[in-house]
């Protein structure tokens, strides 16, 4: 049985991927246990793991570092054991060396970059970037296999990820908006290296591309 853990520290729509995940096991046939949960122990014997996020950067570290030995319990799972790991919205970005949201906050520092505001362009696209959008680009990759440029996605944010190394960005999006002609430049959706990948976007809230890319995370052997 594949046991797959949704890390619980008070941070995401916990419930509403549980069930995106425990859907596409049924219609895959696959004998997977989804666990929505805070121990640590737990989360380090998981054969995959998931950390959601809403809400502020610093806040987000702080409830993790408020679980007693689950920052230990990732380190261990994830980068000595390299289980496959997704980060979804802010669960992506606290995989940055840093965040700048209302100050300045060290991440995990699993990828080369930092968490900082989107542009606020005179005449530009607003803030939060709220709705859906289309990819622009989108690499090769197993998580992200049947996806391409013009697939769309569902963003709720007003800060990005800003990778050190281009390799890391997956795919990205334009900051844009229907009622400006003026963008906001390109906008990171996805990044990921080795065992680890990241969505700014909820795939439990992106229809047909989200759920595809939850199956091909749930079949990813790195």
């Amino acid at each position: 049985m594949m046991k797959v853990a949704i890390i619980d520290y008070g941070a995401g729509n916990l419930r509403s991927a549980a069930k995106a995940f425990e859907r596409i096991g049924r219609e895959e046939g696959m004998d997977i246990a989804v666990d929505i949960t805070g121990d640590a122990d737990l989360v380090a014997a998981a054969d995959r793991l998931v950390l959601p996020g809403d809400g502020a950067f610093a806040d987000c570290m702080r409830g993790l570092a408020a679980i007693d030995g689950m920052a230990e319990a990732l380190e261990e799972a994830v980068i000595r054991r390299a289980r496959p790991f997704l980060g979804v919205c802010v669960g992506m970005q606290l995989m940055a060396e840093r965040g700048l949201e209302f100050g300045e906050c060290a991440g995990l520092g699993w990828i080369g970059g930092q968490v900082e505001a989107l542009p606020v362009i005179e005449g530009g696209p607003q803030l939060p970037h709220m709705g859906w959008n289309d990819f622009t680009h989108i690499a090769a990759h197993p998580v992200l296999a049947g996806m391409g440029p013009g697939d769309h996605a569902y963003f709720v944010h007003s800060y990005h990820f800003r990778a050190a190394d281009p390799a890391h960005v997956l795919a990205d999006v334009e900051f844009s908006s229907p009622v400006s002609e003026i963008s906001g430049g390109p906008v990171t959706a996805i990044i990921g290296r080795d065992n680890i990948i990241g969505t700014q976007f909820h795939p439990e809230k992106s229809q047909a591309t989200g759920l595809r890319l939850l199956k091909n995370f749930l079949h990813w052997n790195p």
